[in-house]
């Protein structure tokens, strides 16, 4: 049985800061921006397939 998913909620926040935590290789803005991307690269490669069905 096919499963069907009919709303997706992501939330994120971010702060900008110097505090806590250690800076990962490309956080910050490009970063946030590659992984915004590559989230609706994923989003329209799944709506493809389905629509390929």
């Amino acid at each position: 049985m096919p499963v069907q998913v009919n709303e997706i909620i992501i939330r994120a926040v971010v702060e900008s800061g110097t505090g806590g935590g250690g800076a990962t290789p490309g956080s910050g803005t490009d970063g946030m921006e590659a992984l915004v991307s590559e989230c609706v690269e994923q989003v329209l490669e799944i709506l493809r397939e389905r629509e390929e069905r």
